[in-house]
């Protein structure tokens, strides 16, 4: 063999072996759509958990095909602000991913959170794996209905197309800290989830 060939060989076949893993490591994450009000919210408190890959605001449930955020918060798109998380099961299953939803959120306030007025802002859980989630989340919010007063109200159905956001609402707790939405609005939530896994 050409002995100048043989880097790239090895070049070749590492880039292969790192793209297998890569694909198995996407094999086994496991996905879920979550709202609960302002996407910057629920996106925050989610990058905090051990074992989640990756969150990403977006928008789902409503009937608009490639919705904008500006369409998004007239309210009548059908469309709820919500994230997209991917998670590894090995690491986090799916009933502690929802724990911390009932935590980050009020779910029984029907189409807000404190400011944050109308349906893009409902409590809203989407499943990508209805057959295996439903038994789990129907069981998670049965348990977390002991520890409100008021009715749960989340809204709970099977897929949905999933929208990403804008670029600008990616990361914005991280990116935006000294925001004055984030300190005042959530900051205070993240402290409620870092409560709960004891960070």
């Amino acid at each position: 063999m050409n002995c100048t060939a043989l880097p790239l060989l090895l070049l070749f076949t590492m880039n292969i072996s790192a793209h297998a893993q890569a694909n198995s490591d996407d094999a086994r994450l496991e996905h879920i759509i979550l709202g609960g009000g302002c996407f910057w919210c629920v996106e925050a408190a989610y990058q905090l958990v051990p074992g989640v890959k990756s969150v990403v605001s977006g928008y789902a449930g409503g009937h608009v095909e490639n919705p904008t955020y500006k369409q998004v918060t007239t309210g009548t798109t059908g469309h709820a602000e919500v994230v997209r998380v991917s998670f590894d099961p090995e690491v986090t299953s799916l009933l502690e991913i929802l724990d911390i939803f009932w935590v980050a959120h009020d779910p029984t306030t029907l189409n807000r959170q404190g400011a944050d007025v109308g349906p893009q802002y409902r409590s809203i859980i989407i499943m990508e794996d209805e057959a295996a989630q439903r038994p789990i989340v129907e069981a998670s919010l049965n348990e977390a209905q002991k520890k409100f007063r008021a009715p749960i109200v989340t809204d709970v159905s099977g897929p949905a197309k999933f929208y990403a956001a804008e670029d600008y609402h990616q990361n914005f707790y991280r990116d935006n800290t000294m925001h004055p939405y984030c300190r005042a609005v959530i900051a205070p939530k993240l402290e409620k989830v870092r409560a709960k896994l004891g960070q």
